[in-house]
């Protein structure tokens, strides 16, 4: 049988959609059996869900806290305040250049081995990497090996969550039921949602409760050490798993060719339908609470408030998207969201910009943002699933989505604060993301045409 290399919506009309749709359900159907009954669903989505929080969540917590850490890890004496952010974003981006690498490794031994031990694997590296960032010593203790012990930790991070994704992304749609995969998809997205809000949700906490001085001395480290339960949560989950169906009848059956090219071909579709998403959810989402202060001037709290409805947004948005696009094909849902970004970016940040505007005012506008943000995450992880066959589907989309946020997620801070700097534009994040966002609706216009046996 042939595996036609397209999501749901990407050939045809509305009618050919759902015939092809109809087809995939039944094959599906004929692989779950008994397996499905023994491993309820929700606890596949759950297991597969919670790695992507705790990962979600320490991305948000350096983000949001980017400014302290650069002053404990990264400025010593002689510093300045902007070169430590410049260097806590360099950090930040080598961590996720590694993400790649992890996507390959970890991808190619799910796609061998299966889903659930190396997931396993995958939750326990992140979880002591992030646990172990709370107790590291900082440079006025350590010296110059500070900043290089945190980026070591950040690399470790870095290869978990290249894993990470494509595992739990091919984990919860293999489990989904007929015509659900948009909406069991999304699930991985909305905790992305959960992490973020949570992780701004603490770092602002932490801020108002212990003051900015004691966030700056010792403070900073209690977010990072919350994500030692959320880890062990998330491996209790995944111990109690089986293996998906697809995953143990592909096992059952004599694998077929590598189709290296049309996958190399795949994922770097994947990638540019995805860059949007990235690219504006990282400067949406993260980056805004440090531009805030270092463009702005406002203050640490303030600027991690103004973050909470921009998540808030994003959170709301992405269910239903992903559910959307169940009825309506992916693509479509995704290129209204990167039409929007790229539109509206460049007056959304004149908006913050304005002393006039009232904080209800500003976070309206950032809950809108994120909402927006969340049209393309929704839907995402299911159309990334989609294009790649079960024997190559942890490769194929964990790359995909590694690739795109090591480029456009992981050096976005480095770039934008870089570019402020020199230029003294502070619409370079608005241009940043309409530009990526932009692209990435070219490339979803675009029909996947590949065909592997």
């Amino acid at each position: 049988m042939k595996l036609i290399f397209e999501p749901p919506g990407d050939r045809g009309g509305h009618g050919e959609r759902h015939d092809r749709d109809e087809r995939d359900d039944r094959d599906h159907r004929g692989v779950r059996g008994d397996t499905a009954a023994r491993t309820p669903t929700v606890r596949a989505v759950a297991a597969g869900s919670v790695g992507n929080l705790v990962e979600w969540y320490e991305f948000g917590v350096y983000g949001y806290l980017a400014t302290v850490l650069a002053e404990r890890f990264f400025t010593p004496a002689g510093a300045t305040a902007t070169d430590g952010l410049v260097r806590t974003y360099a950090s930040f981006a080598l961590a996720f250049f590694f993400r790649p690498l992890g996507a390959a490794l970890f991808g190619r031994l799910g796609d061998r081995i299966g889903r659930r031990p190396v997931l396993i694997a995958v939750i326990a590296l992140m979880a002591a990497a992030t646990t172990l960032i709370g107790v590291l010593p900082t440079y006025a203790t350590a010296g110059a090996l500070a900043p290089w012990l945190l980026t070591f930790l950040r690399v470790l991070q870095g290869l978990s969550a290249g894993g990470e994704f494509g595992g739990a992304v091919a984990l919860m749609t293999e489990f989904a039921p007929p015509g659900r995969r948009g909406l069991y998809g999304a699930w991985q997205s909305f905790t992305v949602a959960l992490g973020l809000l949570g992780g701004a949700g603490v770092a602002a906490a932490t801020a108002m409760v212990l003051g900015e001085d004691q966030l700056a001395d010792w403070g900073w480290r209690l977010p990072f050490l919350l994500a030692l339960p959320l880890g062990l949560v998330a491996l209790w989950l995944r111990v109690g798993l089986e293996e998906t169906p697809e995953f143990r009848e592909r096992a059952r059956t004599a694998a077929g060719p590598s189709g290296a090219g049309v996958v190399a071909s795949a994922v770097l579709l994947g990638v540019g339908r995805v860059m949007g998403w990235s690219a504006a959810g990282y400067t949406f989402l993260v980056v805004l609470p440090s531009y805030l202060q270092a463009s702005l001037h406002t203050g640490v709290r303030d600027a991690l408030l103004t973050t909470v409805p921009a998540n808030l947004g994003f959170a709301a948005a992405i269910l239903p998207a992903g559910l959307l696009s169940d009825r309506v094909g992916r693509r479509p849902v995704m290129l209204t969201g990167a039409v929007l970004v790229a539109g509206l970016a460049v007056p959304l940040f004149d908006l913050l910009q304005n002393e006039g505007t009232s904080a209800v005012a500003r976070g309206m506008a950032t809950c809108a943002a994120g909402a927006v943000v969340g049209l393309m995450a929704g839907p995402g992880p299911a159309l990334l699933a989609e294009m790649f066959p079960a024997r190559v589907r942890w490769t194929g989309l964990g790359l995909a989505y590694s690739l795109s946020n090591a480029v456009f997620s992981g050096s976005a801070g480095l770039i934008i604060t870089e570019a402020v700097h020199r230029t003294g534009n502070v619409d370079v994040p608005a241009y940043y993301a309409a530009t990526a966002c932009a692209l990435s609706a070219l490339a979803l216009m675009k029909r996947q045409t590949g065909k592997v046996s």
